[in-house]
Formats: structure tokens, sequence, C-alpha cells
């Protein structure tokens, strides 16, 4: 490994005079959890953490970087499962956290927007929402840390993605800082706009590597006034996709989520999470779990998914059924999903894949895979689950019983090209949700075209010419 570089004391001081004493730090302890990716699969070094409080010295930070060569590594929750947030183990880029830009700039309810900073957390721009009488869709399991420009960076989707759209559908207009420290103001509200390139989509989910979203202009729609959940057990694989039809057209299309899980998915959350209690007394092999919403309280959206779930079960479709009768129901059924997360630690190493594909090939997708697992890695265990409203499957695999946790770990690379032909093949993408960023960055170069790589390498050349934003995440190298 190279020696650390040292940083110019000139710009150590340049950079101090810009965001004070409160916006460096060095310590090393505080700077740890900064260096960590999520899941551990990456460890960085860095000589210092900037953390500014506004656009204009966001600005000039990057603008003295840039003259004197110091790459950056832009983070806001550090919450990426693909270690795009964390600078390398040379310890020669800043890192640049947006937590102190924080607050929520404006929200207009006729306008259905909310412009916010950043380093907002998402829970917290869900409750601005709320307390406006309007709902921000996006939701996923970190919330609670995760921040907005993390999230538009990312292009995070979410349980929400089959009724509101991924951040790609969610944000009118960014405020960005460039490579070279100009501020492009991109703060719309509009709905349309046909005068050119669509610039802001180029740094949504671009993952810091073109520049660093400041601040976004978010949509907002309606809150729903009566919410329906309801957990089904399902017969089969195809048949989890052909209730997901039948519920978009009885409801009207007012299904906001609608996620899959295998049993083997239920046994992790019930065995290994407190208060995570099987759905009904009988196991079966498949479940969806489905939220519907309506803008009246006395929609009769209710009678309605009873009637298309009755239906469904008088089929044969439909199995077992249970629609939530309070509140307290809704949050039971949902942790069950939630701890599918948490369940998988303990069981010992999980191979991941964040993978989507066409919706009507999903039970396809998830037969052929196991099989592909089966053969790679004998008694390794899949552990699909995930929106399959939208065709993003989460399809995880448990290593086998008995197994050397970093053993099998270190055969990732090869569970992933097994399961990831599987997903090209189908018209697939091999991330989903997740984004790039180090861990899928040579992958991207195997199965992206030639003509797209040159594109993406391109772009990245125009905007970051001397690679100072976020290097190394992404974009491939020519060589590929």
């Amino acid at each position: 490994m190279d020696a650390p570089a040292p940083l110019p004391d000139r710009l150590i001081a340049d950079l101090r005079a810009v965001v004070g004493e409160r916006g460096i730090v060095t310590d090393a302890a505080e700077m740890a959890p900064h260096l960590v990716e999520m899941r551990g699969l990456y460890k960085g070094a860095s000589p210092l953490l900037v953390r500014p409080a506004s656009t204009e010295e966001v600005a000039k930070v990057v603008k003295l970087c840039a003259e004197a060569g110091v790459p950056i590594v832009p983070q806001g929750g550090n919450t990426s499962l693909c270690g795009g947030s964390i600078p390398f183990e040379q310890g020669r880029e800043i890192i640049l956290s947006l937590s102190r830009m924080n607050k929520v700039r404006e929200v207009d309810t006729l306008d259905y927007t909310i412009t916010v900073e950043a380093g907002c957390i998402l829970q917290n721009i869900q409750q601005a929402a709320a307390d406006a009488d309007r709902l921000f869709p996006l939701s996923l399991g970190a919330e609670g840390s995760c921040q907005i420009g993390g999230n538009i960076a990312t292009n995070a989707g979410g349980i929400n993605t089959l009724r509101y759209g991924n951040m790609r559908d969610l944000v009118l207009g960014v405020e960005v800082v460039l490579p070279d420290g100009r501020i492009w103001d991109g703060l719309r509200r509009l709905r349309k706009d046909n005068t050119g390139y669509d610039l802001k989509q180029l740094f949504i989910g671009g993952e810091g590597t073109l520049g660093i979203v400041t601040a976004a202009v978010l949509k907002l729609f309606p809150r729903p006034k009566e919410e329906v959940t309801a957990m089904c057990a399902v017969s089969s694989l195809p048949g989890v996709v052909d209730l997901l039809s039948r519920v978009r057209s009885g409801t009207g299309d007012q299904v906001s989520a609608f996620e899959y899980m295998a049993r083997f998915c239920i046994d992790l959350a019930t065995k290994h999470i407190p208060g995570v209690r099987d759905p009904f007394e009988q196991r079966y092999e498949h479940y969806a779990l489905m939220r519907a919403g309506a803008g009246r309280a006395d929609s009769g959206l209710r009678e309605i998914m009873e009637e298309v779930l009755a239906t469904a079960m008088e089929e044969g479709l439909v199995l077992d059924a249970v629609l939530a009768e309070s509140e307290q129901q809704v949050k039971d059924l949902w942790r069950i999903r939630e701890a599918v997360v948490e369940g998988q630690i303990p069981e010992g190493g999980s191979i991941k894949h964040d993978v989507s594909v066409p919706v009507s090939r999903i039970a396809a997708f998830i037969e052929e895979a196991g099989k592909a697992v089966a053969k790679t890695i004998p008694g390794a265990r899949p552990c699909p689950f995930g929106h399959i409203g939208d065709g993003n499957i989460h399809y995880n695999v448990t290593q086998p019983v008995g197994a050397d946790k970093q053993a099998y770990l270190a055969r990732w690379y090869e569970l992933n090209e097994a399961v990831h032909d599987i997903v090209v093949a189908m018209g697939g993408s091999i991330s989903a949700e997740h984004g790039i960023g180090r861990l899928k960055r040579e992958e991207l170069a195997h199965y992206k075209s030639p003509v797209a790589l040159d594109l993406m390498r391109r772009i990245k050349g125009a905007f970051d010419p001397n690679d100072i934003m976020n290097p190394g995440k992404v974009v491939p190298d020519a060589q590929h």
C-alpha cells in the first residue's frame, strides 16, 4: 500500500478559513465512521474530513482542492452498499460531508414541492411533507440516517417505486457544485422544461463523480387518507406476479408497494429477530406484502382489496391472506419485511445481488438463479425478496450450513457472475437501486456495451477532466 500523501499546509489553512473550526475534522476517532462501508466490505483512509455549512462553502472547498489537485469523496449518511462513499486505502482523498447542510428551505403546497439541502435526513423530509399534509414517498430501510443528497446521487428506489418512481422521478431540480468549483443553479420547480439536455439527470445516479448535489427541489404528492395493507400466501412464483397484476387492475393502480418474500426469508426473520412472528399458522413457500392508498377516507379501497383477494382465493391463487385491522398490525406486517434484511446477518455470510428484470420474467429469473447457485456453490441458500412490483429483486444467497464465512464470501464475484449472467440474458440490470460505486465497477465494464462505456467516459472527462471528483467509482477505466 502506498504511503498516504500529506496535504499541503497552505491548503489545510485555506480550507479552515472557509469552513471554520467546526468544519474541519482530523481526529481519528471522529473520522472512523466515515471510513468504513456499511457492510464492512471497504475500509479507507483520509487525511481530512471537511464539513461545509453552505453551497458557497462547498464551492470554495472544491475550488481549492481542484487547484491543489486533491481528490474529493462526497459523503452523505454513508449508508451506501457499494462502497461509493468510502475513500480508497491510500489516503489521498479528502471526505466532504454534507451533514451540516440539513435545512428544509421551502415547502410549497400549491406547487407540491419541497426544497431541501443535501444533508437533510430522509425521514425529516418525510415528516416536513406530512406536517404540510403532503407525502414525500421515498421510503427505505436507512431512512432514519441516509441523506437526500446520497439518495439522489445513487438514484435510490425503495418500497414505493411501483407507484411513485425512484429518485429520477421525484426530483424536479438540483443545485450542484461542479468539479472546478462553479455552482450550477438548476433548482427549478417546473414539470415541463423542454430547453435542451436534462442536465439534472446526469447528477442523479452519478454517485458524486460529476459534481456534488447541494440542494434539490423534490416532488410532493397528496397524502393518502385511506391505506390498506395485506399479506398473502401465494400458490406459486408466477402466481405472485399474477396477483400483482390483479391488484393493480382491481384498485385502479392505487398500489404503492408490492413486496415478495420467499419462505426462507420468513424463517430467518422469525428465527433471529425478537418479536417477529410468522404471519400465518401454516407454512407456505411464497409471500406477497402489499399496500394501497387512496385520497379519501371513504374511498371503498378496503372493500375493493377484499373482493380482489377473495376472488384470488376462490381460484386457488392465494392460499391465505390477512388484511391489517389496526396501525399496530400494519407495523407488525411491515416489520417482517424489514426483519428479512436483519435476519440474514446472524445466519452467516451473505452474497448480495441487487438486480432487476422485467416483471414478467421475475419467476423465471428466480428459478434459473436457484439452479445456478446450486451448481456454483452446492448447499448455498437463496434468500430472494424485494420490490417485485417494479422488478427489483434482492437476490441474496446465504452460506451453506456449517461453511466457513470468509471462504464463502471469497467466492462473491464467482457467484455474482453466475447470477448476473442470467439477469443480463433476461434484459435486466445488475444494479437496480444500490448503484455501482466501487463494488460493481468491474462488472459494469463486463456487462455494459462498448458504446455505453465510451459515452460514460466522455461525460466524466468533460465534467471532471482532472478526475478529482470521487475517482475510481462507477466509471470503469478505459483499458476494459
